[in-house]
């Protein structure tokens, strides 16, 4: 049995509808803090418990009985992230799970300025020494995410950033559909696998695709960091969030997210989406 957390958000969710093509549904369990946001995998035939990082006493009991379970990490910026990850990964143990499969990034590092990649790092470790076998999925920096930090580049013909750098844009899409894969394959991927998009272009280079999607000159500046933080404190941009991004910028630039992998390809068995087909969607 294969339970999976985290699947009322897009990523989860989605290997969920991809893991549909591979497995029962009565192979599958859905763990959901709250259980009616989940009735749709109950309505096609999955059995749907409850489980909350924060309610420690709520996840060995949801965890029960599964073969592989899939933590997705915590986006509680409020919150000890790391102590969240660890109370999941201590009721595994004590339920006995055969293998801990966890939504990681390619940027796990220590000291990556983006505070994310120290969250992973940091599970990845708790992972390791859980005495459980584990698999981390490194996805790639999801390209979706360029909405918001290429900037309305459509608008003032600028994609203005406080830090450039190659950034391997991997679609949400992809990962999800990938993690299904992995699932499905039962153990054949241990420890840490990268899941990339082929390429890493800067933001130099994302503005020559976005000229040629708009049919107009779109350029890219680095501004500094005080300009930036003030331009995103004029647009309304609360203090704690903007400082939040400046991190991936700085990643970005120390070339935290410049790795690419072709696993992801081969998993799919196509070509990955590209930073071009998030930046149509912006």
């Amino acid at each position: 049995m294969i339970a999976i957390t985290g699947a009322t958000g897009a990523l989860n969710g989605a290997t969920v509808d991809h893991l549909l093509h591979r497995v029962p549904p009565d192979e599958l369990v859905v763990v959901a803090r709250d259980v009616a946001r989940a009735d749709r995998f109950a309505r096609l035939g999955i059995e749907v418990r409850r489980g909350d990082y924060a309610d420690a006493e709520s996840l060995p009991a949801a965890y029960d009985g599964a073969d592989q379970l899939l933590l997705v990490s915590s986006n509680d910026r409020g919150a000890d992230t790391v102590a969240l990850h660890r109370a999941a990964i201590d009721a595994a143990v004590a339920a006995r799970v055969g293998r801990i499969l966890y939504t990681s990034h390619q940027a796990a590092a220590p000291d990556n300025p983006f505070h994310p990649g120290t969250v992973h790092a940091a599970t990845e470790q708790l992972l390791a020494g859980s005495g459980v076998a584990w698999t981390s999925l490194r996805n790639g920096f999801y390209a979706h995410s360029l909405q918001w930090l290429a900037g309305p580049w459509r608008e003032t013909g600028v994609i203005a950033v406080p830090g450039d750098g190659p950034v391997s844009w991997t679609a949400r899409e992809d990962a999800a559909e990938a993690a299904a894969v992995v699932l499905a394959s039962d153990g054949a991927y241990d420890g840490p696998v990268t899941l990339t998009a082929p390429a890493a272009p800067t933001f130099v280079e994302l503005s020559d695709v976005a000229s040629e999607l708009v049919g107009r000159r779109i350029t890219s500046t680095v501004l500094t960091e005080d300009a930036w933080l003030a331009a995103q404190a004029e647009a309304g941009v609360p203090p704690q969030a903007s400082s939040f991004l400046l991190g991936f910028y700085r990643g970005a630039r120390e070339g935290f997210f410049a790795g690419t992998d072709p696993l992801l390809g081969e998993l799919l068995g196509r070509e990955p989406r590209s930073a071009r087909d998030a930046l149509a969607l912006t």
